[in-house]
């Protein structure tokens, strides 16, 4: 620590004395001008003399030049002049006023200004961040996926960390770090000069002070008002802390990428080390990150930080930091420079999808958080691999999500290549489903008593104006309703909705677990609305597992900090009443005519050879195509479209959705593999009803088995009752589930505020995803 951290002097009150003396400052401004004022008001009396002097030499000529008849006029001509000359004088002394006026108030504006900019500075009593919860997440294996926060490490006092590591941030951040007053006038001038020059924004002039200032109190926003709260805070900060003091708080708070902020946690994140310890290539991989530490790091793109980290070099060996034969090692070492801890390169869909919930989990927990989350790497990198292989150069993105029976996430793919663009496809578009959707009117009709020999109609169809065609431009009259699902007969699947209502189909695909709006018209049986991939998934998966709703989820566990154990969330099992009972007794005929597609109709491009079952889908003008199935093992889902909607090349959902479903599925290795469904492994069909779920215990029930593990756990036998249920309700709260004493479900407001509302145990499940939340309307 520098000697000028343990002055007693308090930051209120040099805060107070650096206001008083910008108030003095703002004065002087004022004065000066009105200083200035008075010159161009004397400049502005000069001119109006010499103007003045001009028009009497002319008037002398004009009365010179006037016949000796013309006095009378000559007179009126004088008359004339002397009006002319007051004009000007009167004029001009206006002008040197309002113009006086004007710059003075302007300085008395640009005084109130800075004024205004010092009180909204903030009070730096606390010159450290806020403690903030660090969250970590680990693939199924426990390998790790994500850090959301700062990644723990102890704070390195200055004389700690080595000359070389200091100069190399120095080098490429702040050369004049120790000549300047917090401001590099100087370097801002160069930038200023080098951007007008480029035509752009090409170099920066902030110091370490003021990366320090913004890193600690300020906004990234890019206004000159919080530029000029930048520097002055960073004149305060020199004041305060000195150079030492700020260089050494700088280096333990500069984020470098993959959650290290500052440098002890980067070299243990990138090079498993001491900061103490790293090498001068290390110090130069560091110091080149902290410009783009996000994307220029040595997990994220090794390369392009050993291009920026050779430039590290270069600066520090002609700022005289490094000696030539020093400066050669080093460059040596950055062609072998590797990092030495694993960083997850993959998942990072279901890692931007995944953190909300893992968030909302960690939220009420402080420092390290470690959640396990249900990404299976191996099923990731071959979803992976598997889109890339398929997808050709220029063509269009792809989307994947594959869940578990019990709606738990071993894979997601959000588009062709992450690098290029982040947004999640599985998740966040809202694209049209086609006839993947109608897999819901079917399940309706066999609802309402249709069974798969019904007839239905294969005929020309207009509703308002609404005339869908068939796929191949053909009608096949009447025809059975398993034929007509297999084969995908649009004008079928409409007739079938108009006589089911529209209302009626929004209420299926509510039932199943669908929040997405959805327009009760003649459309909506060929999959009009839009609707995110992974709903729709969660729908399959319901009739799939015989339970409804089923909502993703992509945490499974969390990692005990001491011991390192993994404890296994066990989320609720959702069981399917009302509406969702009824279309789920139906799910044997359902699996039938599912499976069907793929043996017998438009599916049969995706047959992996065991027994599947699953729906094509095309959009509108090839614009969306779809292929969503599953085996006994996962249920999985394939988007192929453009981004900007536009049609494709005669993509269907049974050409390169299929194949794409098709190749996934034959990579996977079932053994091991939880089931989707209690099925014979050779049949899908035969699965008529999933395994009998227990009945739920009483709350009796759970109070003794809650006092029995106390008594276990225990020397002093079992726990008392009022203990045991105080405990047991405290669970159940952190559960967000309410005990059976707490206030009735108010089910009619529930029912009106959210589509996933549940009556049995009045909760609601978030669009977002996470926990069931308890309705308290």
């Amino acid at each position: 620590m520098s000697e000028e951290d343990d002055r007693p002097d308090d930051w209120r009150t040099a805060a107070s004395e650096s206001r008083a003396a910008f108030a003095h400052f703002g004065r002087a401004i004022s004065l000066g001008g009105r200083a200035l004022g008075r010159r161009i008001g004397h400049g502005a009396r000069s001119l109006g003399q010499a103007t003045r002097a001009g028009l009497r030499s002319a008037g002398g000529g004009l009365r010179v030049g006037l016949p000796a008849a013309g006095r009378a006029g000559g007179a009126v001509v004088r008359g004339a002049g002397r009006a002319a000359r007051a004009l000007p004088r009167n004029t001009l002394r206006l002008t040197g006023l309002v113009i006086a006026g004007g710059i003075a108030g302007v300085f008395v504006a640009t005084a109130l200004w800075l004024g205004a900019i010092l009180w909204q500075l903030p009070p730096t009593d606390e010159i450290m961040a806020d403690a903030e919860t660090i969250l970590s997440l680990e693939d199924s294996t426990g390998a790790p996926l994500m850090t959301r926060g700062a990644v723990p490490s102890d704070y390195a006092p200055l004389d700690t960390i080595p000359a070389h590591v200091i100069d190399a941030v120095l080098a490429i951040e702040d050369r004049r770090f120790y000549e300047h007053e917090g401001v590099d006038w100087r370097a801002v001038s160069r930038a200023a000069w080098e951007n007008l020059t480029a035509g752009g924004i090409r170099q920066g002039g902030s110091t370490i002070t003021q990366q320090l200032a913004k890193i600690l109190y300020l906004t990234p926003d890019r206004t000159l008002t919080r530029k000029m709260q930048e520097a002055l805070l960073a004149r305060r900060l020199e004041g305060e802390l000195g150079k030492d003091g700020v260089l050494e708080r700088y280096l333990n708070v500069v984020y470098l990428g993959s959650g290290a902020r500052g440098l002890p946690a980067a070299a243990s994140v990138y090079f498993d080390r001491d900061v103490a310890d790293l090498t001068v290539a290390q110090a130069a991989a560091l110091a080149a990150t902290i410009q783009s530490p996000s994307s220029v790091n040595p997990s994220a793109d090794l390369p392009a930080t050993q291009q920026r980290a050779r430039l590290v070099i270069d600066l520090m060996e002609a700022q005289g930091r490094l000696e030539p034969g020093a400066a050669d090692a080093a460059r040596a070492d950055l062609v072998t420079l590797a990092t030495d801890r694993p960083v997850a390169r993959y998942g990072s869909w279901f890692a931007d999808w995944v953190v909300s919930e893992a968030e909302a989990i960690a939220d009420d927990f402080d420092g390290v958080v470690t959640l396990r989350t249900s990404l299976d790497p191996a099923l990731q990198r071959h979803a992976e691999e598997v889109i890339a292989r398929h997808l050709p150069p220029g063509g269009p993105e792809a989307a994947l999500v594959a869940l578990r029976g019990d709606g738990t996430v071993a894979a997601m793919v959000g588009g062709r290549d992450y690098g290029a663009s982040e947004f999640n496809r599985a998740t966040a578009a809202l694209r049209s489903p086609g006839s993947t959707f109608k897999t819901i009117v079917f399940l309706a009709a066999l609802a309402e008593g249709y069974g798969p020999d019904t007839m239905v109609p294969d005929r020309p169809i207009e509703i308002d104006g609404y005339a869908p065609e068939n796929f191949d431009g053909r009608y096949l009259g009447d025809i059975t309703l398993r034929e007509a699902f297999i084969e995908s007969r649009n004008a079928a699947a409409v007739a079938l909705g108009q006589q089911l209502g529209p209302e009626r189909i929004v209420e299926a695909a509510r039932a199943l677990g669908i929040e997405a709006e959805l327009s009760p018209t003649p459309a909506i049986a060929l999959g009009a609305d839009g609707v995110p991939l992974i709903d729709m998934v969660e729908a399959y998966a319901a009739i799939a597992a015989n339970r409804a709703p089923i909502t993703a989820r992509g945490i499974s566990g969390f990692v005990s900090t001491e011991t390192g154990e993994f404890h296994p969330f066990r989320w609720p099992r959702p069981q399917a009443e009302g509406y969702a009972a009824t279309l789920l007794a139906q799910r044997q005929p359902m699996l039938d005519l599912l499976q069907g597609v793929v043996t017998d109709g438009t599916g049969h491009e995706a047959a992996p050879g065991r027994p599947a079952a699953g729906k094509t889908g095309t959009g509108q003008d090839y614009r969306d195509a779809l292929f969503i199935g599953f085996d006994e093992h996962l249920v999985v889902g394939v988007w192929v479209g453009y981004d900007d909607n536009r049609p494709m090349d005669d993509v269907t959902g049974g050409s390169l959705p299929a194949a794409i479903w098709r190749d996934f599925m034959l990579g996977l290795s079932p053994e091991g593999r939880d089931r989707v469904m209690a099925a014979p492994a050779d049949d899908v069909a035969a699965a008529t009803v999933a395994a009998p779920e227990p009945e739920p215990e009483s709350a009796e029930d759970v109070e003794a088995a809650l006092s029995a593990i106390l008594a276990e756990a225990s020397d002093d036998g079992p726990a008392p009752v009022d203990d045991t249920r105080a405990l047991l309700e405290l669970i159940l709260d952190q559960l967000e589930i309410g005990p059976s004493s707490g206030p009735a479900c108010n089910v009619d407001a529930c029912r009106r505020f959210y589509r996933s509302f549940r009556e049995s145990d009045c909760t609601f499940q978030p669009y977002g995803g996470g926990p069931r939340r308890l309705c308290e309307r």
